[in-house]
């Protein structure tokens, strides 16, 4: 049995599809209208011929005209700037090899073809202003397919440009090499700097291996494939080289730059020209390698001086030795014989004095050599004390008055103030001062007169000037006066000299801090003088009374000990014994130099040993050497007392053996302990080992 169709189904079916198109359509419409309203974008919509036939919201807000202004009358042509339309048609002519009028016809010429096209214009506002506008062009057809009119969508493109043009001002303003390269390693711009530094036109650039301009294109290769590897590179060097041959030394820092999408689209890389640091750097290399082979040269001449120096001391020293042990026999016996019996006749003793004088003369000028020999070396270690300027002047007037009575010479001492105290060494400054008053008396006319005055031309220093009336110096004989061996025509003269003693009188001032200077008029007489700083008085020389507390207790049945102090300087021997003075129990005996105080210290045998280390003779190192390796004497604890007071000095004296080591000037209660520490280290002497001791049995 077959079925039968009802006919009136398939009717049905049609008209509710038909009526759900309806409804389809009906909602597009209002889609479409809502999109045409809301949008703030440009719509225009023209027929075939380019009239406009739709203008929305977003166009009336854009261009500043109303619909009713442009619908049915204008072409999108007469609201854009008409000579980019002719460029752009002649633009299309090209690319299509076609003629194409201006107009709108060559906006929707390839619209026409069935080709959609965006467009950069200038868009003309209703007030004239303009701005710039990315515009799509999209042809309508109907069902037939044929053109029925077409569809323009704009949009202000003004934030966009000026974002690019800020971005190709940065770009440009740029005085370092900027490029941006493609994924393929092209060049796709570049700024001024790259074309300076390449001497090659940008057009000529663009499209060119990024590689080709550098000396070494592997090289630049490599750091691209780096950059795309690790996203960036930093500092990688390179040379670009110009199209003249000029090189440029860079530093290249370059990262890549990718899509909305993040694919990578190419690297843009900017260099830092290093050629004047390099250059530099060469030239400081260049100059570290002199510079070393000069501090090589130098080392080695320091190192020879220092040999020659050393060897030069050495010598002087032994020959000092070895020329005082015959003179010794020289003018010991010359002595003899001018005093012994049986008398010389007179023609005997002139020779025998000629003998002497000639001795005596020798023996200075070994003296003066060898001080200026240490001198040189550096090796002359100086006391640096406070002096009491008044003991030095009277201790030079007693040395120095038989010599001036003998050639009737008037010698005046002005007075000055008798508490000042300069700061040197003892024994250097008494020999400045004897060595100026001999060359005054020396050089000074038939009963002439000295002058020795001491004044203070500023609070912080000391001036002693030494004025005699001899012949004087003219200018140029002035400026050799300080020169060694230099005796400026006086060798033919009566007087005996060296032509050494200024010079060393010179040094030993200068190296105590002072300065020397003389002035002097040909037939007047000459002054010379020197200056020493001023020092501040020692404490305690005016006996104030020592603190009970720190005076070393002896005990009432124990003889009294005894205290030698080792010391060239009387302004300190006093101070000392102005310390201890307020204590019976000890004794206190001086020796002026260092074999002096051995030869004391191996008579009496002190419970102490006070020692200054610059002595003449032997200085207080030897002596203190000396007497440790004497069983008479090892067992005597001894104390450094010395101006010399850095730290390595301190370290070297009690390493070398000093029970401990004081510093000038000196700090009474510092002084009071280290001495009685040093006391009670001494066993207590009965009466019997005191006879012992006093008969020199051991």
């Amino acid at each position: 049995m077959s079925e039968t169709l009802d006919p009136t189904l398939g009717l049905e079916d049609e008209v509710a599809s038909e009526k759900r198109l309806q409804s389809s359509l009906v909602k597009m419409g209002a889609l479409e209208d809502a999109i045409l309203t809301s949008a703030n974008f440009s719509i225009i919509a023209t027929d075939e011929l380019g009239v406009i036939q739709l203008f929305n919201i977003g166009a009336e807000s854009m261009l500043g005209y109303a619909a009713a202004d442009v619908l049915n009358s204008v072409t999108p042509a007469d609201i854009s700037d008409p000579h980019e339309i002719i460029a752009r048609a002649s633009a299309l002519s090209a690319e299509l090899k076609t003629t194409i009028a201006p107009g709108f016809e060559a906006l929707v010429f390839k619209a026409r073809r069935g080709i959609e096209d965006i467009y950069e214009l200038t868009y003309i506002r209703k007030d004239g202003s303009r701005f710039p506008a990315v515009v799509s062009v999209t042809a309508l057809r109907d069902t037939q397919n044929d053109i029925i009119g077409y569809l323009l969508i704009g949009t202000d493109n003004t934030a966009r440009k000026q974002a690019s043009q800020y971005a190709r001002s940065l770009f440009e303003a740029s005085l370092d090499p900027l490029v941006m390269i493609s994924a393929k390693g092209k060049i796709l711009d570049v700024n001024e700097g790259s074309i300076e530094a390449t001497g090659v036109a940008r057009e000529k650039l663009i499209g060119t291996d990024f590689s080709d301009y550098f000396t070494e294109p592997e090289k630049a290769r490599n750091g691209y494939e780096q950059v795309f590897a690790k996203g960036f590179v930093t500092d990688y060097p390179l040379t670009i080289r110009h199209k003249d041959g000029n090189l440029t030394d860079v530093l290249y820092n370059a990262s890549v730059y990718k899509d909305v999408h993040e694919s990578v689209l190419g690297v843009f890389a900017a260099a830092r020209d290093i050629t004047d640091q390099k250059l530099a750097e060469a030239e400081r290399e260049e100059l570290y390698i002199k510079l070393q082979e000069k501090n090589t040269e130098l080392r080695a001449a320091t190192l020879l001086a220092e040999k020659a120096n050393y060897a030069k001391s050495e010598f002087l020293s032994s020959m000092s030795h070895e020329l005082r042990t015959p003179l010794n026999a020289i003018l010991g016996f010359a002595q003899l014989l001018e005093s012994g019996a049986p008398s010389l006749t007179p023609g005997q003793l002139a020779r025998l004095q000629q003998i002497s004088k000639a001795g005596w003369y020798l023996l200075e000028l070994i003296n003066e050599i060898l001080d200026l020999a240490v001198i040189e070396s550096g090796r002359l270690a100086l006391s640096r004390e406070s002096v009491l300027l008044i003991d030095v002047i009277d201790e030079c007037r007693g040395m120095i008055d038989p010599e001036a009575q003998e050639r009737e010479l008037e010698l005046n001492f002005l007075p000055f103030d008798t508490t000042w105290y300069v700061s040197g060494d003892n024994t250097r400054i008494k020999q400045v001062l004897i060595n100026l008053l001999s060359n005054a008396i020396k050089y000074n006319r038939k009963h002439g007169s000295i002058i020795v005055e001491c004044t203070e031309p500023v609070p912080e220093r000391i001036r002693i000037n030494i004025k005699d009336e001899g012949e004087g110096l003219s200018p140029d004989k002035l400026e050799h006066l300080f020169q060694p061996f230099n005796r400026l025509g006086q060798e033919a003269g009566p007087e005996e000299g060296t032509g050494i003693g200024l010079v060393v009188t010179k040094q030993l001032v200068e190296l105590m801090g002072g300065n020397i200077g003389v002035s002097s008029k040909l037939g007047v007489g000459s002054e010379f003088w020197f200056e020493l700083n001023r020092d501040m008085i020692p404490a305690c020389v005016d006996k104030q009374p020592m603190p009970g507390k720190l005076t070393p207790k002896i005990p009432s049945d124990v003889s009294m000990r005894s205290l030698l102090y080792v010391e060239d300087n009387p302004a300190n021997l006093l101070l000392v014994e102005q310390i201890i003075e307020n204590d019976p129990n000890i004794q206190m005996l001086s020796a002026s130099d260092g074999h002096r105080g051995i030869e004391m210290a191996r008579k009496h045998r002190p419970d102490v040993i006070l020692m200054d280390i610059n002595l003449p003779g032997i200085n207080g190192f030897d002596a203190l050497a000396i007497l440790l390796s004497d069983p008479l004497t090892a067992n005597i604890p001894v104390l450094a007392i010395s101006a010399n007071a850095m730290p390595r000095d301190i370290r070297r004296g009690k390493e070398a053996g000093f029970v401990d080591y004081l510093t000038k000037p000196i700090r009474v209660n510092e002084f009071m302990v280290a001495l009685a520490r040093a006391l009670e280290q001494v066993k207590p002497i009965t009466v019997e080992a005191k006879a012992e001791k006093e008969s020199g049995t051991v």
